[in-house]
């Protein structure tokens, strides 16, 4: 379901599913439950993920068809790609406790269009870092 992408993220393709209110994102709870095993090592962390340019929590779900994401409609970038897989990235146990730890300590911010600039002097060099910022009411 999912391989190494990076040094923080696994890539899938799952079929992204909108769901109504606010729930939860979820997934399948076997494949959740595998994801815990055999990816989080059974970590006692949340699993984070990545659709475009959100991250949030998942949790399970027993009543959604296998490779299946349900997400909070407002995730959902266009409503063409229901019937699609698409990529979903998801966080490496230290990357996802990282996630959640900025989510909760004041630095808000889950969505990468509400960056912020910030210069850093060194060595007579001017560098340009991005950092995203999670709003209060977003999901992680």
């Amino acid at each position: 379901m999912f391989e190494a992408f990076s040094s923080g993220y696994y890539l899938g393709r799952l079929y992204v599913e909108p769901t109504d209110g606010d729930q939860q994102a979820s997934i399948p709870q076997s494949q959740h439950d595998a994801v815990k095993e055999q990816l989080y090592a059974d970590e006692d962390v949340p699993i984070v993920m990545k659709l475009g340019r959100k991250h949030f929590s998942v949790s399970s779900s027993e009543s959604l068809p296998r490779d299946t994401l349900a997400v909070p409609h407002e995730y959902v970038q266009d409503d063409s790609d229901f019937w699609q897989q698409q990529a979903v990235f998801l966080a490496k146990p230290d990357r996802a406790t990282q996630l959640l730890q900025l989510s909760t300590d004041g630095t808000h911010a889950a969505d990468s269009s509400n960056s912020r600039q910030k210069e850093r002097q060194g060595n007579g060099v001017t560098v340009r870092t991005a950092h995203r910022l999670f709003r209060p009411d977003d999901a992680l």
